[in-house]
Formats: structure tokens, C-alpha cells, sequence
């Protein structure tokens, strides 16, 4: 599950583009449609070519709404940005690239939008392009590529689906921290249902049942349902756009900017450390104590800025800064933000939390708090070893740790670490070393892996339900696994494993009615002649390949040559009687075979073949002799 969000100039289409793809218009307040111009977040989602589901975050382009825009932009995992072919670069143009620079959206697309008003005029679009490039130089967006559309006639739409499709493709999966965490960005209530709340959800999952904690009121309430692009789930997963019917807690107890957590994972806070990135072109320098706006996931709050080490930060440079937040927020390390000057509003810059948890005031030219923050944005060892796997997906823990360049004493205790708390998954048993060969792989990983081995047994249970499972080799060749991690996989989930095949705990083949019936009638013609029943084709003709299918893997019905199938419990009697046969005389031929059972020599000598392949007799010319 991905989301995406728009980003340009009032005007330049963004909402329209949106509709055209999702065939909903995102504006949905009264005013907006009167004049035509985005105010609020909007919503949207599709399905791409290639299949993945996608949520949408449409935002105002007008300067005077750009904190909405600021409310919805955070959680995104790829950027549309949009610009107009008759009027190209603008003024939010600039200030919306800037932010998703700054947020470091890594991921984006530039949509030249309204190509139906110059269609005629390459040159026109050339040089539009030309600008648009040089203004993207040197942002997380300088080698984006770029889609001309014309949502009017749509002309690039499906260009635009597709490449869209290609740099989701190549996006990590959302980290699952096992700790969930809910911007709200917006709430209301549904008759009958109670109060809803909806957002980007981030590091772990959310369940029905689940106990949920509101920040920073702290107020209480339970999951009652969850929704995904409008439709129900039982569990929703990191990276998805989520409504949660919340019950405990009214709709007028909530607000955009809070936070839904599961509890004892997150604390709000008045107070954090971070770096900052001052913008290039901003008015003036930033100086210590500065009144600031401070936008934070779907928070906003104003705060005073303690700039750290220097007396002030000048236009387009970096350094370390304590916020003294008016309001509490939830942050982790890692999260970032965006500052702007409340009067007369401007963008300042933005950065990374890197304490959101600061002990106490610091002393702004303090050498030692200067080297402890910057040892905290490297990150702990067990962050840094972290990092190494994500980038490494399932390696030997002695791969990972060289990976993470740390000493040998750091990368005992870090392995550790990330083993106790489950941010390393151990693959292949016990990890006591971090010279051991066994395999790991990060949490986030392993999540994505078992819920693709879930999902295709399911969708295999669901297309053949008269199977005991999925063919091994099949699986693996879907999952595009090596066979070492297949199997440690394999091992360490709750499957069904028949060697063959491999199978969803519980599944198991039930006949319908009529299946059963059919079934039945077959089995009673095994029973009237035991030694000559109806052939691998009459079966089939019978019941149908799949419900024969099924009583082999059921095992009623043994299959001993390509034509002759008997009744299992048949066969073991033969095998009896063959064998005592065998003893008795030394030797048996398939006219005596045939004799005993009375039956034709076809269904004698498919027999012995059987009883040669299982390793029960071996032949010797005409005759049978056990095998030793």
C-alpha cells in the first residue's frame, strides 16, 4: 500500500488531474467547488496497471492554505508535482518543491498538466521543460522524470499511471516497528458508526480490538473498525491511508494534528533537539529565540527557536537547534519537519529530529551537547547495524555487521539488541555471534515476505480448493527466493508442509454437496469390482479432473500406472496377498497375479509395476521376486 501526494501553483490542475485518474473529484467542501480551488486536504484512491493499490493526498496550491498543504504532504511516498504547460514555473511552484525537498521525499514525478492548451506550440513546451529542470537542480527531484497530460482529453494519463507504477515499484516497504502511530488529518462522525478518524499509518499495525490512546490528550477509546480505500480490513498495515471508527472517544475530543497510538509506545513532548536546513532564499538570517511555526506529520504548533553552537543561522545554512514547543507533540527520531515564520509567512527551512526527548534545556555552546548530537544523528549502534540490514534484506549476521562497520564490542551489544526487540529476525535458529554465517533479516522485511507467503497460499487455496496445498517449487519460483532463505523461511512459519506441497494451517479440502455425491458414486464402483475398476479416463469423466484430483491427494484412490487407478485400501491388500504369494512359492508372474485376483492381465501387470517402483518386488524376467 502506497501513498502519493500532489504539490504546485494554485490553478495548475492538480485536482483535476486527480479526478481524471480516480474518477472522484477531491474537493468535496461546498466552497471549494464554487471557486474552484482547493482549501482542504482531499482524498483519492486507485488501483495501477500493475496492480498496486494507492491512496491519494490532493493539497491546496493557493499560498494562503499552505499549512493544509503542510498537514497532508508529510506521510507521503512519492510526489506528483504539478505544473501547468501555459504558465510553467510559479511562485508555490518554488516553495512547494522546496518542502518536499526539505521532507525528502525521495520519490516524485513532474506532470506537465493542461498540454491541450499548447499542444501546437513545441517549442513553447521545450523551453517550459528547460526552466522547470533547472529549478529542480539540486533537489531530492532533479532527476525526476517527466509526464505531459492533458486530464481535458486525457492524453498521458495511462504514461502517467505507469510511470507512476515503475518508482512505487522500487520504493522499501513502510518499516513495521511493531509501534503504530496515526496522524490525524482529518475527523468526523458517521451516523450509526460514532466517530472516524483518518491518516497515513506509520510503524506498525492497527487491529479491530485494539486499545488505542489519543496524544497528547491522552484520552482512551478502542478500535471498532477499520477501512482502507473504503473497504473493511480487520488489520491495517504501515504506509496505508487508514479510517479508524474509534468508540470512547467523540468527535469534538479530536483534532487534526493529535496522534492515535497503540499505548506505551510514544509521549508527547514540549521540547525537542534537532538539525536544521535553513532555505537559501529566505529573507533574513535566523536568529536565536525566534517565534516560529513548527510543522510536524499533521501537527502544527508554534515554538521559539534555541539555535545551538552559533548565534545565528544564515540563509542556506545547516546547525543544530532546541525547539521550545507552546504545545505538545509526538515525535521519534528520524521524524522530520518544517519551519516557517509565523508574520509575514514564509518557509524558513526544515530538518530532522534528533532527541525528541531532551532532558533539559541545553546550553547553547555547550562542546559536549554539541558531540552528543551529533553522534545521536548517526544513530545508536543497534539503529546503525539496523540500517545495515534494511539495506542488505536477508544476510549472515557476520555480513550484516561488516555492512555496519562496528566494532566488536558494539556490534555484540547491538546485535543483541536488535534480536531482544525483534528489529532483527533470527532465520535460521539461535544468533549467538556477530562472526555467526545464520541468516537474518530485518522485521520489516521478514513482514513483507510472510504476508507474500500468506497472500499466495491463499489466492491458491481460493483458485484450486480441491488441492491439499501449492506445489513447493512453485511457491518458491513466485517468491524469487534462493533456496537457503526459502527454507529458513519456511521454518518459521505455521504451514502445512507435505513435502510436495506446502499449505495455510487449516486448510483442508471439503466437497460440496453435489461433489460428494459424485464422489461416492465413483467409490462404489471401486467397491463392486475391486481388481478391475473404471479407468483413470472413465474417472475423470465421471467426477471431473479436479474432484479426481482430489481423491488421490486425499488418498481413496492410488494411482499405479497413467491408466489404472485402484481404491487404496485395494491396493494394500494386493500388496499383502503379492507378498505372501511371493513367499510362499519364491516367485510370482503376472498370469499368476492375475489369477489370484481374477482379473485381466492390464490391471495384473500395472499392479507389479507399481509394487517394482515402490521398491516392494523386483523383476526377473517373467516373474517377481521380493525386493531385499
Amino acid at each position: 500500500m502506497r501513498v502519493i501526494g500532489t504539490a504546485g501553483h494554485v490553478d495548475h490542475g492538480k485536482s483535476t488531474l486527480i479526478a481524471a485518474l480516480t474518477g472522484t473529484h477531491p474537493d468535496r467542501l461546498k466552497e471549494e467547488q464554487e471557486r474552484e480551488m482547493t482549501i482542504e486536504l482531499g482524498f483519492g484512491w486507485l488501483t495501477l496497471p500493475d496492480g498496486q493499490e494507492i491512496g491519494i493526498v490532493d493539497v491546496p496550491g493557493h499560498r494562503d492554505f499552505i499549512e493544509n498543504m503542510l498537514a497532508g504532504i508529510g506521510g507521503i511516498d512519492a510526489a506528483l508535482l504539478v505544473i501547468a504547460a501555459d504558465e510553467g514555473v510559479m511562485p508555490q511552484t518554488r516553495e512547494h518543491l522546496a518542502i518536499l525537498d526539505l521532507l525528502q521525499i525521495q520519490r516524485g514525478l513532474v506532470v506537465v498538466t493542461k498540454i491541450d492548451l499548447v499542444e501546437n506550440d513545441n517549442d513553447w513546451l521545450t523551453l517550459i521543460e528547460t526552466d522547470i529542470r533547472a529549478v529542480l537542480t539540486g533537489t531530492v527531484m532533479e532527476d525526476a522524470h517527466f509526464v505531459r497530460v492533458s486530464a481535458k482529453t486525457g492524453s498521458g494519463l495511462d504514461d502517467l499511471l505507469r510511470s507512476l507504477g515503475e518508482i512505487l515499484q522500487n520504493t522499501p516497504p513502510r518499516l513495521d516497528l511493531g509501534r503504530p502511530r496515526l496522524p490525524i488529518d482529518r475527523v468526523f462522525s458517521i451516523a450509526g458508526f460514532g466517530t472516524v478518524t483518518t491518516g497515513t499509518l506509520t510503524d506498525g499495525h492497527l487491529s479491530v480490538g485494539d486499545e488505542v490512546l489519543l496524544l497528547p490528550s491522552e484520552k482512551k477509546g478502542r478500535v471498532r473498525g477499520l477501512q482502507t480505500h473504503k473497504k473493511k480490513e480487520e488489520s491495517a498495515i504501515p504506509g496505508s491511508r487508514t479510517a479508524v471508527n474509534i468508540s470512547g472517544i467523540s468527535v469534538d475530543e479530536i483534532a487534526r494534528g493529535e496522534v492515535l497510538v497503540t499505548p506505551g509506545h510514544y509521549s508527547a513532548t514540549r521540547r525537542v533537539d534537532a538539525r536544521l536546513r535553513l532555505l537559501k532564499d529566505v529573507t533574513a538570517p535566523l536568529k536565536h529565540a525566534t517565534e516560529v511555526k513548527v510543522f510536524l506529520g499533521t501537527a502544527e504548533t508554534v515554538a521559539r527557536v534555541r539555535v545551538l553552537g552559533a548565534e545565528t543561522l544564515e540563509p542556506g545554512a545547516e546547525g543544530w537547534i532546541q525547539l521550545e514547543l507552546r504545545d505538545p507533540l509526538v515525535s521519534v527520531r528520524g521524524d522530520r519537519f518544517i519551519l516557517r515564520r509565523p508574520s509575514p509567512g514564509e518557509t524558513l527551512g526544515g530538518g530532522v529530529i534528533v532527541d525528541p526527548q531532551p532532558s533539559k534545556r541545553h546550553k547553547r555552546f555547550d562542546a559536549d551537547v554539541l558531540k552528543r548530537l551529533g553522534s545521536l544523528s548517526k544513530g545508536s549502534p543497534a539503529e546503525v547495524l539496523f540500517q545495515a540490514a534494511l539495506a542488505l534484506g536477508a544476510a549472515s549476521a557476520k555480513e550484516t555487521v561488516t555492512k555496519a562497520r562496528l566494532e566488536s564490542e558494539s556490534a555484540q551489544k547491538a546485535l543483541k539488541e536488535c534480536l531482544e526487540s525483534g528489529m532483527l529476525i533470527p532465520l535460521e535458529g539461535e544468533i549467538d555471534s556477530p562472526s555467526s554465517e545464520k541468516y537474518l533479516m530485518p522485521a520489516p522485511h521478514w513482514e513483507v515476505l510472510r504476508a507474500s507467503v500468506l497472500a499466495a497460499l491463499t489466492a491458491y487455496h481460493q483458485a484450486w480448493p480441491l488441492k491439499r496445498g501449492m506445489p513447493r517449487e512453485e511457491l518458491k519460483s513466485r517468491l524469487k527466493l534462493s533456496p537457503r532463505l526459502f527454507n529458513a523461511a519456511l521454518k518459521r512459519l505455521d504451514l502445512q508442509d507435505g513435502g510436495a506441497w506446502l499449505a495455510l494451517r487449516g486448510h483442508e479440502i471439503k466437497f460440496s454437496a453435489a461433489q460428494q455425491a459424485k464422489a461416492d458414486a465413483l467409490l462404489k464402483k471401486f467397491v463392486a469390482a475391486p481388481y478391475a475398476p473404471p479407468s483413470v479416463k472413465e474417472c475423470q469423466a465421471e467426477t471431473g479432473e479436479d474432484l479426481f484430483a482430489a481423491l488421490l491427494e486425499l488418498g481413496h484412490l492410488t494411482l499405479v500406472s497413467p491408466e489404472v487407478v485402484f481404491r487404496r485400501t485395494d491396493v494394500e491388500l494386493m500388496m499383502a496377498q503379492v507378498r505372501e504369494a511371493i513367499a510362499k512359492n519364491g516367485q510370482v508372474s503376472a498370469a499368476e497375479v492375475r489369477d489370484l485376483f481374477g482379473t485381466s492381465r492390464k490391471y495384473a501387470l500395472a499392479l507389479l509395476e507399481h509394487l517394482d517402483a515402490i521398491g516392494v518386488t523386483i523383476r526377473d524376467g517373467d516373474f517377481r521376486r521380493l525386493r531385499r
